[in-house]
């Protein structure tokens, strides 16, 4: 299937030139093949665009204006109707395209149902075993209490102040 995206290489307005630009853009960026139509330059395309639109999606005047995106001969829309499926992630639905298999789609092995998970991913995670001679880390709740002896484990321990004749002492030496 090839999509067909009728453009005007020479439009007056800028709106169409970016609404073409646009369309144009997307679909290189996602890499989907279509062919550029050009409604300017050529006479036949202009008037199978004309006449392939559906007669509900013609303007009042009766003349569609450029970007017109057709499947084939299936007419896909206009650059709102683009935009609305570009937006509502259903660009590949608008086109008439099946949508490219996603990365996590090719990753999950053949023989495997839809929610099962393969056997190297259901392994449980378990904390290392710690010999009896380690020190657990100190912020595991489970941590021993080390091996001093609990009388000495509470006792407060005075700061060290230095007497004034130490401090002068210590100056004098320097």
């Amino acid at each position: 299937m090839v999509i067909k995206v009728f453009v005007a290489t020479v439009a007056g307005s800028t709106a169409i030139k970016k609404k073409q630009q646009e369309v144009v853009g997307f679909l290189e960026a996602n890499r989907i093949d279509f062919e550029e139509k050009d409604i300017a330059c050529n006479d036949d395309n202009r008037q199978w665009m004309r006449d392939n639109v559906p007669g509900e999606k013609k303007p009042e005047n009766g003349i569609p204006l450029p970007p017109q995106i057709f499947n084939n001969e299936q007419y896909c829309g206009d650059f709102e109707s683009f935009f609305d499926a570009k937006e509502g992630n259903e660009i590949f639905v608008f086109l008439g395209l099946t949508p490219p298999a996603s990365k996590k789609e090719l990753e999950v092995p053949s023989g495997l149902q839809n929610g099962e998970v393969p056997a190297e991913d259901n392994t449980e995670v378990t904390e290392p075993a710690v010999s009896q001679n380690e020190e657990l880390p100190a912020d595991n709740s489970t941590a021993q209490e080390s091996e001093v002896p609990s009388d000495v484990q509470h006792e407060e321990v005075p700061p060290e102040e230095n007497t004034v004749e130490e401090e002068e002492a210590e100056g004098e030496q320097e």
